[in-house]
């Protein structure tokens, strides 16, 4: 029992590593002001880049580094559009998540021949899940992000500008400078959760992200906007798909064994959402014209 229990443990917390990435960065993008739908694209790319570089050089350092650099600018076009251009972050989020589904599928067949699945990669070679450089990331995520968001000045600024962008801007506050910079922290950190997933997966497979970006915007909701807030829901996200893995060998319907994380998002978010308050800026463009009104 206690072999099977730590068993489960284990998938729980491995299954946790992108969802945990992910809902930290999308912490300072909401923080920020900026509402990032775009993490399921930005998951999916980071995915794509980190086995299309280990594939070809053999390494997986080059192949974090391209989800990086992938990351960063699918964030960048993000933050270009909701930030300078002031396009509705909802639509542009999802606009960047069509878009980047169809460029990954367009990768997909130049790079190795298949609209479906890449080639199989080594992943990191890791003795153990608990030093892969991917989960200590993960870890070291959630503690400097919590410093970094309630202990330094950036935090302030960050925190500030969410709740009233108009406020920061007449205290002297950047607000495009911060929120870009809420949007490509939050662009790095999901790219790294899609090259968690590919590199465990030891490929790449045609939306392998599989609706993980928005879980991941879940559990920062219902983590209250804070980092260990997320971190810890994310564990419950992970818990779930771990049942789900664990009642498919049962007599249960495997339809609703598969839809299991999702009603448990929706029960969850049902009952926390309401007692959640965003930052009250989140989702507003800023106007500068709007001081003068």
């Amino acid at each position: 029992m206690g072999i099977e229990f730590s068993v489960i443990l284990f998938q729980v917390i491995r299954i946790a590593v992108p969802y945990v990435l992910t809902s930290v960065g999308a912490t300072f993008s909401e923080r920020g002001g900026v509402v990032n739908l775009a993490l399921e694209g930005l998951m999916l790319a980071g995915a794509f880049a980190a086995v299309a570089g280990q594939s070809s050089t053999g390494s997986a350092l080059t192949g974090i580094v391209s989800a990086l650099l992938c990351g960063l600018g699918i964030a960048l076009f993000f933050a270009f559009m909701t930030v300078t251009l002031k396009v509705d972050q909802i639509v542009a989020g999802i606009a960047t998540n069509i878009l980047v589904m169809g460029a990954t599928r367009f990768g997909l067949t130049l790079f190795f021949g298949s609209a479906n699945i890449s080639g199989r990669i080594a992943g990191i070679d890791a003795p153990s899940l608990f030093l892969d450089p991917l989960f200590i990331t993960a870890v070291l995520s959630v503690v400097a992000g919590h410093l970094l968001l309630y202990k330094t000045p950036y935090g302030l600024r960050l925190r500030a500008t969410g709740e009233s962008a108009e406020t920061a801007d007449s205290a002297g506050i950047n607000v495009a400078a911060i929120r870009y910079s809420g949007v490509l922290v939050s662009g790095a950190l999901a790219s790294l959760g899609g090259a968690f997933l590919a590199f465990q997966q030891h490929s790449f497979t045609d939306n392998m992200s599989a609706g993980r970006g928005y879980m991941a915007l879940a559990a920062m909701i219902i983590g209250k906007w804070s980092p260990v807030g997320a971190a810890l829901a994310s564990l419950m996200f992970a818990a779930g798909e771990s049942m789900e893995i664990w009642f498919q060998t049962g007599q249960i319907p495997s339809q609703l064994i598969q839809s299991l994380p999702y009603v448990i998002t929706l029960f969850v978010l049902a009952g926390f959402v309401g007692k959640s308050v965003a930052p009250k800026d989140a989702g507003v463009p800023f106007e500068k014209s709007r001081r003068s009104d």
